[in-house]
């Protein structure tokens, strides 16, 4: 059941990302879904460094760097996505 609740996260942290990065992405929803996924992981790995990845309540912080990593992986994976595509689709 721990697989659907990463696909249910990733999912949302992605879309969330997309919606903040300027511009328009251009990889697909599913690998916007992956990248979110990617992000959680990131966020939940630097929460365990810095010490916060169990607090009491809501992990804010944790989220935070959740969202923070997804937006850093949608980023790069959608220049990475271009880049393999062959460039901008759409621009002559």
């Amino acid at each position: 059941m721990q697989w659907l609740w990463a696909i249910i996260v990733g999912f949302v942290l992605g879309l969330i990302a997309r919606a903040i990065l300027p511009g328009k992405q251009h990889q697909p929803l599913w690998l916007t879904t992956l990248f979110g996924i990617l992000g959680a992981l990131l966020g939940n790995a630097v929460a365990g460094w810095i010490g916060v990845e169990d607090t009491r309540g809501i992990d804010w912080t944790r989220h935070l760097l959740q969202l923070a990593g997804a937006v850093l992986i949608v980023g790069l994976g959608d220049m990475a996505y271009v880049a393999l595509r062959g460039g901008r689709r759409g621009t002559a």
